[in-house]
């Protein structure tokens, strides 16, 4: 089956420490410590390209020797959300490069015989609305969970909306940017489709398990 969304609105981050670092995670033997560890990592990675387009203003300062021109970040103001709980895994990466970023929480939990997702809770920043909002999840496959988190925030007045995946499925990318057309997606790998049971092939297995060690 073939698929088609709008590749202008996903960036592919296929830098080659992503792609090894990448290869790690989707070995069935890497331990839950190292997986927690290369998660962090991309989300960092990520997080660079997610803030390439943030503005700058003209600052002044004095080195030891003289005066620098220099920029800075121009006011912009970042919410992290991750997608509960897998998403969680990726939150300190993300905070490590925007240490002052607020953070807020969705809990969407998959039924696991009609692979729909469930929102059972949401706890967003009193400002949200106001800020750039960066959601994280390690696997977009159906793009259920994404679609409902992305409608939850634009009920809560967020119009910067963001979302960052490691892994994606050509399936749920579809569904997921023809459900927003303002949203847009970074991603480490575009996979090659979901078997019958709605999991990413070749994939990585259950990211959440993988992380917490729940396997």
């Amino acid at each position: 089956m073939s698929h088609t969304f709008d590749t202008a609105r996903v960036t592919l981050i296929d830098h080659p420490l992503v792609q090894h670092k990448l290869t790690i995670l989707r070995d069935a033997a890497t331990g839950t410590k190292q997986f927690r560890e290369i998660v962090r990592e991309l989300a960092l990675f990520e997080g660079y390209e997610v803030t390439r387009d943030f503005p700058l203003e003209d600052v002044d300062v004095e080195t030891p020797l003289a005066v620098a021109h220099g920029k800075r970040i121009a006011g912009r103001k970042v919410a992290v959300v991750p997608i509960l709980r897998a998403g969680l895994g990726m939150v300190e990466g993300m905070l490590d490069l925007m240490p002052s970023a607020r953070v807020g929480h969705i809990g969407m939990e998959r039924d696991e015989v009609t692979h729909e997702p469930r929102e059972y809770y949401c706890k967003m920043p009193r400002d949200i609305a106001e800020r750039t909002c960066i959601v994280v999840d390690p696997m977009l496959a159906t793009g259920g969970s994404a679609i409902d988190a992305v409608h939850a925030l634009r009920r809560r007045g967020v119009r910067d909306l963001r979302l960052v995946f490691i892994l994606a499925a050509p399936e749920g990318l579809e569904a997921l940017l023809a459900a927003d057309p303002d949203i847009r997606v970074y991603v480490c790998a575009i996979d090659d489709h979901l078997n019958e049971q709605a999991y990413i092939v070749p994939g990585l297995g259950d990211a959440g398990d993988r992380i917490f060690g729940t396997l």
